[in-house]
């Protein structure tokens, strides 16, 4: 069941491209944004400016948290991948994001020129050891008559260095 989980939950992440992160400044004053993102394996990039709040919290305190929301219908709640993770901001013009970005693999945060303003930079947010999931993994009839017990949680595999 874990590894079907980690591929469910994998796989909802790469088809999406909105998510919530969380940052909190050195003050510990937590905030919430929501954000479009391209993921690349395990990891999302975020389009923004090195002036928002964002990458500011980043630049002091690189623990985010985010929440991918999954719609599996028109109505009630959606199901959801979360998980905690480490941030940090990168230039626009860094290598990995161009390498990315001339691949295609980056197209939610670069298509209407992100890439290319001024004060912009990107996030690159590695999850951490565990994603939590909330009615996936699950049919759908179960998710909606006992969203008490829709919770899961998988260990993410340690990734081999590069």
């Amino acid at each position: 069941m874990t590894d079907t989980l980690l591929a469910t939950a994998t796989r909802a992440i790469a088809k999406r491209s909105f998510c919530t992160l969380a940052t909190a400044s050195d003050a510990s004053r937590p905030h919430i944004a929501g954000v479009l993102y391209s993921a690349a394996g395990r990891t999302l990039y975020v389009s923004t400016f090195r002036d928002s709040r964002k990458a500011r919290n980043v630049a002091v305190n690189p623990r985010v948290a985010v929440t991918v929301p999954v719609r599996r219908l028109p109505v009630g709640p959606p199901a959801a991948v979360q998980f905690q993770g480490t941030a940090r901001i990168l230039d626009n013009d860094d290598p990995e994001i161009r390498e990315l970005a001339a691949a295609g693999r980056l197209k939610a945060i670069s298509g209407h020129g992100e890439l290319e303003l001024d004060g912009g930079c990107v996030l690159r947010i590695e999850p951490g050891r565990r994603m939590v999931t909330f009615g996936l993994g699950m049919p759908l009839l179960r998710f909606l008559r006992d969203p008490l017990n829709a919770a899961g949680a998988v260990d993410l595999p340690v990734e081999p260095a590069a």
